[in-house]
């Protein structure tokens, strides 16, 4: 199996053409919202090609992200309720599935992308974008590929097309001032904490020995305050138990200790143990968030959708806030060290003997798949990239879509404070009720790129996009 398989980009998936390609509607990234902007495109007589720069197409839908984000399901109508009654009848059921497999996700996408003709042409990556009077009439690709089209929806995670269109976005998290918010900007709150002080310091109790990696000398700013950071990107890991099915942790090339957590758990002294893991449905404590798909519980085993939970998790924090305006390769890097880096925290916790052995039973229970991503050894193909670059407007009267998910901001930060390490940027607040998504969050603001769509990327600010981030909402 190629290395290049489970890579973000790799200069040898770029193939020189001098193509040309005419379409009505251009969509520039083969997620589950790009898949769907064109079948929906072609079902009304147009002519639709999806240039993608990954080799699966689908997007987080496809790649692990099996516990449907949806908030309040009587919010999803449209397209994307179809979707997931499609995937109900995949397995055989009359309802709608919302826990699912990725390959299951996959099938159906790419039905839809077979029964309407959609093209899909996979590894292409932007390079330029040709501009007449502010309107894109063509994009071309590493490579040489060039696509000209009527409309262009980019439905990237990181919203590439729009940047290179010379649209104004930003990428951070503003200040509460700056649209009259309360929850935006640095939040220093009280989930995905430290249970107890664990020091930060590389050697211990020594200021001067500099802090443990990914971790900030500096005490946070105040609450509220804008910065430049983003919420930390993982990987959704699908995991079994069954012995029959399961691939065993590997330990990375590479692979660095997690020193971090080894402190937690050495002062933790087994204080947990009215709260041990159990098999009622999903693992309990630190592993909560391996959240058991239902169409995969048949034989007393289990099969997840593996996401971050806690002060040390998958969440790799820290790690990404280059993402959104880095090269493909340098994006690659950072995908790379994500990698390793979830490789290795979830052999850390299987075999390391600084866990505590209830959680060492549980992860060295669990792994892979064998059945799931086959050609990326069993990883999921797409990182979940959950903030880039947005926009920011504020008219919510020409509702197009609905939203209903917490506002939910994953830890931005690690940091120290009174000589202790603690978490900064998690959110988690449910909206008072479902709320439409504006027509005009998704289009440019006037005088720049009238023939661009941006359903992914849209308009939001940060705390406000981290409610509307979710799939189902993506594909309406």
């Amino acid at each position: 199996m190629p290395e290049s398989n489970l890579s973000y980009f790799c200069p040898s998936w770029i193939e020189p053409t001098e193509v040309t390609l005419d379409t009505d509607i251009c969509v520039y990234g083969g997620t589950a919202a790009g898949v769907i902007a064109a079948v929906c495109a072609v079902r009304r007589g147009k002519s639709a090609i999806v240039l993608q720069p990954g080799i699966h197409i689908g997007g987080m839908t496809t790649a692990g992200s099996g516990r449907t984000d949806y908030g309040k399901q009587h919010a999803i109508g449209g397209t994307p309720r179809q979707f997931y009654r499609d995937l109900g009848t995949f397995y055989g059921r009359e309802e709608e599935e919302w826990l699912f497999e990725p390959d299951a996700a996959e099938a159906v996408l790419t039905r839809y992308l077979t029964d309407a003709g959609v093209r899909v042409i996979f590894r292409q990556f932007l390079d330029s974008v040709s501009l007449d009077d502010g309107r894109i009439t063509a994009i071309k690709m590493l490579g040489g590929l060039q696509v000209t089209a009527r409309i262009f929806v980019d439905t990237t995670y990181e919203g590439d097309l729009m940047a290179k269109a010379g649209v104004l976005y930003a990428v951070g998290r503003e200040a509460n001032s700056m649209y009259g918010e309360t929850i935006n900007g640095v939040q220093t709150r009280d989930k995905h904490h430290f249970s107890h002080a664990v020091d930060p310091y590389a050697v211990q109790g020594d200021p001067s020995s500099g802090t443990l990696a990914y971790v900030n000398q500096q005490d946070a700013a105040p609450n509220g305050s804008g910065d430049h950071r983003i919420h930390a990107c993982n990987f959704r890991v699908c995991t079994t138990d069954d012995p029959a099915l399961r691939v065993d942790w590997e330990k990375p090339e590479g692979y660095e200790d997690f020193e971090l957590a080894s402190r937690w758990f050495a002062g933790e002294m087994d204080a947990c143990t009215d709260q041990l893991p159990t098999y009622e449905g999903r693992p309990q404590n630190l592993i909560k968030k391996f959240d058991v798909l239902t169409a995969r519980t048949s034989g007393g085993f289990l099969e997840t959708d593996t996401n971050s939970y806690g002060l040390v998790s998958s969440d790799f924090t820290g790690a990404n806030y280059a993402w959104p305006e880095e090269s493909f390769g340098e994006r690659e890097t950072i995908s790379q060290a994500h990698v390793a880096y979830q490789k290795g925290l979830y052999w850390f916790m299987a075999n390391d003997e600084s866990v505590p052995a209830r959680f060492r039973e549980i992860y060295a229970r669990f792994g892979l798949p064998k059945e799931e991503f086959l050609d990326t050894g069993h990883c999921p193909h797409q990182l979940s990239v959950r903030e880039a670059d947005t926009q920011h407007h504020r008219e919510p009267d020409d509702p197009v879509g609905m939203g209903s998910y917490a506002m939910d901001s994953h830890n931005c930060q690690r940091f120290v404070r009174d000589g202790v390490v603690l978490n900064e940027g998690d959110v988690q607040l449910q909206p008072t009720a479902p709320y439409g998504v504006s027509y005009r969050s998704i289009i440019s603001a006037p005088g720049e790129c009238p023939n661009l769509f941006e359903p992914v990327c849209l308009s939001a600010s940060h705390i406000a996009y981290d409610s509307v981030r979710m799939e189902p909402v993506f594909i309406s």
